[in-house]
């Protein structure tokens, strides 16, 4: 083996280059991360071929002082910390002192500044095996643009890597979306060969935010989301959560910020997916655009290189705030903020559909008496005391279709009890739902409202209601739990049983008792009366897994809900289960004062709409 030595300054920054630049993306991101540090409020980024031939970025920052141009290509040179304590509390985007230095070493880079005390611009370049900066007069407004040429012109090899021109520049535009995301007081613009992909004025009112997301991601995220903005201990959250009806096949549409930051956590993607748990359809991914904002000594973004990755100091208070935020917003969404629901079609499809976001954190909460008095205003000669069925123990109905004769009978029935006339303009006691006009196949719910056509899913519906009862029901009683008759032995890690001693409080409020008989042995005393019957050692086990990584876990409860979901499945009202009008009202009143009651238990949608304009056009009225 050879003698140590000291790597050369050009191989030591092409070492740190391979963490820094990946591809023309990673480029624009740092050095657009470097304009706003230096306070820009218009940034111009033109590419060509990608990014791959050309990459120019230009700002109105503050400038760079003619001394300091030279020592700004070198490594770990930075005018954003000095001292040990502001690494601890770095409020900047950058702080490292490589990107620079990194991306000069694998491309042809020309920097050029002006300061805004200086009389005139100053131009820096670097190139060739020593990275010798030159530093030369130019003409520049007040503010800086880097030019970087001919990426990877120097390692052949890594430039073999590089995907094609539309791919590579797919990945730069991901890139400033999320910076465009980041700032909305700064303008932005986007060329690429030439031509105008992304121009962004700065966006001040929330109204020019929202238009500014509509524009980077999709008009219906905006239509089909949900507004955040909350503050608990310290932490503040604010964006835009899609419903669940507004769902992905892929994880394409989730940005998430750190103090302005965008990062990649798996705590916030846990806290995330649990909020989400029971009203997304499986395989599916949630749409949102977050923004957290903490004290930054609560959070280290020193952990990798291209800062994509942060820790909290308290990740489990971090990660409560946000599941409970989320959870709650999604569980205030009632049907009077959904105008336009998904049908189930749509959803399997991959379609997403309009949807207006929540007007208040109480709406659409009726009462039993509410609910009950709006039958007789809609059904002539109907007793308001009528009680729905679900009101009740869940019962077997027969699972019989009714013949001809019978639907006709039933339509005779039906044209007798509806003489009063439904009104023909939307008054203010009509329902978000409506009311309920006939059943279809004994499966769906037909019903008029202020909009128009409303399909309902009874089962779906009726799943939902009755699991969010089940629930309330659990909660009430509290958690019954029952010792076992021999105790179940586990074996763990010497982390895992200290974990266990550690939540054992947590624990014991979940019906579970847990005692440490050895240094990786657990002893199971105890469990709740629910989980009787299901894998108690592996489900301690994830329990402990989760605690180890996010400091929480809802192992427990989410086994409970899953066997509550089970229970309403069975108890719910079934398919071909003929239903009265004022039992089809009374489902439409409880979905209206339901939680969640746009999907069901496995995140289907439960109903859709049908507006009058398209009615009309499907069949081409008013042409």
């Amino acid at each position: 083996m050879s003698r140590i030595h000291l790597l050369s300054p050009r191989l030591a920054n092409q070492i740190a280059a391979g963490e820094v630049v990946e591809r023309p993306a990673n480029i624009v991101k740092e050095l657009v991360e470097n304009a706003l540090d230096a306070g820009a409020r218009h940034i111009d980024i033109e590419a060509e071929q990608g990014g791959i031939k050309l990459l120019r970025i230009r700002d109105d920052g503050c400038g760079i002082d003619k001394d300091d141009l030279a020592l700004s290509l070198s490594r770990h040179a930075t005018s954003k910390i000095t001292t040990l304590d502001d690494l601890e509390a770095v409020g900047s985007l950058g702080f490292r002192g490589e990107a620079l230095a990194s991306i000069s070493s694998v491309t042809r880079l020309t920097l050029t500044s002006h300061e805004q005390s200086a009389d005139t611009a100053w131009q820096v370049s670097a190139e060739g095996r020593d990275m010798v900066a030159n530093v030369s007069p130019a003409a520049h407004p007040v503010g800086t643009t880097v030019e970087v040429r001919d990426l990877f012109f120097n390692t052949p090899a890594r430039r073999k890597f590089l995907r094609t021109e539309k791919t590579e520049f797919s990945h730069l535009e991901e890139y400033v979306k999320r910076l465009a995301l980041s700032r909305y007081d700064v303008a932005f613009s986007l060329r690429h060969n030439q031509r105008t992909i992304h121009s962004l004025r700065p966006a001040a009112r929330p109204i020019d935010r929202e238009k500014r997301v509509a524009a980077l991601l999709s008009p219906q995220f905006i239509d089909s989301s949900v507004h955040i903005d909350a503050e608990a201990a310290g932490l503040a959250l604010q964006g835009w959560v899609g419903l669940p009806t507004f769902s992905r096949s892929q994880g394409d549409m989730q940005y998430f910020f750190v103090n302005g930051r965008v990062v990649r956590d798996k705590l916030v993607v846990h806290a995330i997916k649990q909020a989400y748990r029971d009203v997304l359809y499986h395989g599916r991914h949630p749409a949102f655009v977050l923004y957290l904002s903490l004290d930054p000594k609560l959070v280290d973004v020193n952990v990798h290189p291209t800062k994509h990755e942060v820790r909290f100091r308290d990740g489990r208070l971090v990660h409560d705030f946000l599941f409970r935020t989320l959870h709650k917003a999604l569980g205030d969404v009632r049907p009077d903020n959904q105008p336009n629901g998904s049908s189930p079609s749509e959803l399997a499809g991959g379609l997403t559909s309009s949807v207006m976001p929540v007007s208040g954190a109480a709406a659409g909460e009726f009462s039993e008496q509410t609910r009950l008095d709006w039958q007789p205003n809609q059904q002539a000669g109907l007793s308001s005391s009528a009680t729905p069925p679900w009101s009740s123990a869940p019962s077997n109905f027969a699972n019989q279709a009714p013949a001809r004769a019978d639907i006709a009978e039933q339509m005779n029935v039906y044209g007798a009890m509806n003489r009063t006339a439904l009104p023909e303009s939307p008054s203010a006691d009509m329902p978000p739902l409506g009311f309920a006009i006939a059943q279809l196949h004994g499966i769906y719910i037909l019903a008029q409202n202020a909009g128009g056509l409303v399909v309902v899913d009874m089962h779906a519906a009726h799943e939902r209601i009755t699991y969010e009862r089940l629930k309330i029901a659990v909660d009430q009683q509290g958690i019954q739990s029952q010792p076992l008759l021999v105790p179940v032995n586990l074996s763990v890690s010497e982390r895992e049983a200290d974990t266990a001693e550690q939540f054992a409080e947590e624990f014991r409020s979940l019906g579970v008792e847990l005692a440490r008989v050895g240094p990786e042995s657990l002893l199971v005393r105890q469990i709740p009366v629910l989980l009787q019957q299901a894998e108690v050692p592996q489900l301690i086990t994830d329990m402990l897994g989760d605690l180890i990584e996010h400091g929480s876990s809802d192992r427990f409860l989410a086994h409970r809900n899953e066997l509550l979901g089970t229970m309403a499945c069975h108890g719910s009202v079934r398919a071909n289960r003929r239903l009265t009008i004022p039992e089809m009202n009374g489902l439409l009143r409880d979905m209206e004062a339901t939680e969640r009651s746009g999907q069901c238990n496995h995140g289907r949608p439960t109903w859709t709409q049908m507006t009058m304009p398209e009615l009309d056009k499907l069949f081409l009225r008013g042409r």
